[in-house]
């Protein structure tokens, strides 16, 4: 074999290793079917309910994705009393439920990204509300923007965790 032939077969194994990783990159960045994303647990919506009162909102939430179908559920608690009274740190009024079903998934470096519809009590009252739901991999301080019914919630995980 000569020097110009080993060079040529050194630089076409070369580029079949480059396009083989590249093209790895890309499959992991696109829309996930067979990748399993997951979580589960209690967040603290930053800001709680806003401004005026800013009553503090925890929501129990839990998520799946895997062989191109999901679910998501995520249900909103504030407390029934106010601020500096008895019972202001019970979380026991429902305030909003999101059901419904993940439709897409994306997996973005160290984030997760569900798209579906849902069915929405409460707050954003509404039926076949697309929702976007964005989680970062990890346990409690990982978070989680909830977008639905024109509302946009920003969330970190106290308790559980997201995972994929």
């Amino acid at each position: 074999m000569s020097n110009k032939t080993a060079r040529s077969l050194i630089l076409l194994v070369a580029a079949l290793a480059a396009a083989s990783f590249g093209w790895s990159i890309l499959a992991q960045a696109g829309t996930t079917q067979s990748a399993e994303i997951r979580g589960g647990g209690t967040t603290l919506v930053r800001g709680g309910t806003g401004p005026h009162s800013f009553t503090p909102v925890l929501t129990k939430l839990g998520f799946s994705w895997r062989d191109g179908k999901g679910g998501f559920e995520c249900l909103a608690l504030v407390p029934s009393a106010p601020a500096g009274q008895p019972g202001s740190g019970n979380f026991d009024t429902n305030a909003m439920y999101v059901t419904g079903s993940v439709t897409s998934a994306q997996i973005q470096g160290d984030k997760a990204v569900l798209k579906g519809t849902a069915t929405v009590t409460g707050l954003g009252a509404g039926a076949n509300e697309p929702f976007t739901a964005t989680a970062t991999r990890g346990g409690p301080g990982a978070t989680l923007v909830l977008e639905v019914s024109g509302l946009m919630f920003s969330e970190i995980l106290l308790e559980g965790e997201f995972s994929f």
